[in-house]
């Protein structure tokens, strides 16, 4: 495999950073701590809780294994109800982009607390662009407590034609969304409903190295797989954002800097600073205390990285197959989605899904401090 000269570049850049060196000395937890909160026959590709226990879900269109919602809310007996209601989750038959899910990426209660859910439209990371009159990807948030969408924002100044709108976190009045199609930072004003494209194709967002899981390189078809701009947290003081694309190595800026229309994105690229040389990631998540919570997905564990960069293994699990979309609850566990993305058909040579069912969520009882910023 030949290295491009910017790849090459950056990697130079990587070392002259001085990333800090995986610590062995800090406490990990062992496979046994690993709790299944639920099993599936169906993939799902985020958790979030409620302050008062309540569970959702939320299952891509490419999961496959039957039918059911692709957002839904585990009742007590073990069985999924669609949220907010079934008319929301048959895209197929209503064909209303406005009020019925496309294709959900992520789902996670803000700190409003409010559920809002990435709906990535028609978009297909990796695939062909999106259709040009095609459902245009939209944020929507519902009021838990009666199903009520709050909030429908539609994505269309903040895209482009190559877009998958992937992730989402809170900063005050913004909404900061990663772009895994076409890289980049989408921001979202929510008090004059603004958006704009942040560090677009910037090397801080644009997956330029291998993605590896369990041992192998990520392929779609016979070409290496890219997933760009991807994780990101929001530190709990509210004052830096930490991003990478899905193969890393993880940046950060100031969200003062991010959130000032007066900087260029050559100026506002200047001002991101690298923070840890991450591997491949599924997902992460952020406590109270400033600590990142990344999944290696290449090695089947979880990594725990300290505000100062200082990296340990947390717990590792050959259950642990891509996890994704971490999510830290109330009573401070950290739940783990293992979602086996590596191994559906969309990363196979041959189209054939390997993937191992059931695939489960599971829980590691650590007494994290939430982070209220989410």
């Amino acid at each position: 495999m030949k290295i491009s000269r910017r790849l090459a570049l950056a990697a130079s850049l990587t070392l002259a950073a001085g990333f800090p060196a995986l610590s062995a000395r800090a406490q990990s937890y062992p496979g046994s701590a690993l709790q299944t909160v639920y099993s599936s026959d169906r993939i799902m590709n985020a958790v979030t809780t409620t302050n008062t226990g309540r569970v959702f879900m939320s299952f891509p269109y490419w999961g496959g294994g039957g039918s059911g919602p692709t957002v839904g809310e585990l009742l007590p007996d073990g069985s999924m109800r669609p949220f907010p209601d079934a008319s929301w989750n048959d895209w197929e038959h209503s064909h209303d982009a406005l009020s019925s899910f496309v294709r959900v990426n992520a789902i996670r209660i803000g700190p409003d607390g409010l559920l809002w859910v990435v709906d990535s439209g028609e978009a297909n990371v990796g695939g062909k662009p999106n259709p040009a009159n095609g459902a245009a990807p939209k944020l929507v948030a519902f009021d838990p407590a009666t199903g009520r969408p709050v909030h429908l924002i539609v994505l269309r100044q903040g895209i482009t034609r190559f877009s998958y709108v992937d992730d989402l976190r809170f900063h005050n009045d913004t909404l900061i969304l990663t772009d895994a199609g076409d890289p980049g930072l989408i921001l979202v004003n929510l008090r004059d409903g603004r958006q704009r494209r942040v560090l677009e194709h910037q090397p801080c967002v644009t997956d330029e190295r291998p993605m590896r899981a369990e041992g192998q390189i990520l392929m779609t078809g016979n070409r290496e797989a890219r997933i760009h701009a991807d994780q990101l947290e929001v530190s709990p003081d509210g004052e830096t954002l930490y991003f990478q694309p899905s193969s890393g190595p993880m940046s950060k800026i100031a969200t003062a800097d991010l959130e000032n229309h007066t900087l260029t994105d050559a100026q506002l690229n200047a001002r991101v600073k690298p923070f840890y040389d991450t591997p491949t990631t599924g997902g992460t998540a952020i406590d109270g205390d400033g600590n990142l919570y990344v999944s290696d997905v290449d090695h089947l564990r979880i990594l725990k990285i300290t505000p100062e960069g200082q990296g340990s293994t947390f717990i590792d699990d050959p259950r642990l197959v891509w996890g994704d979309a971490l999510w830290i609850t109330d009573t401070g566990a950290l739940w783990i989605p293992a979602i086996q993305l590596n191994r559906t058909a969309t990363f196979q040579h041959d189209g054939v899904s390997r993937v191992k069912l059931p695939v489960s969520i599971y829980a590691v009882d650590a007494h994290l401090k939430p982070s209220r910023r989410y």
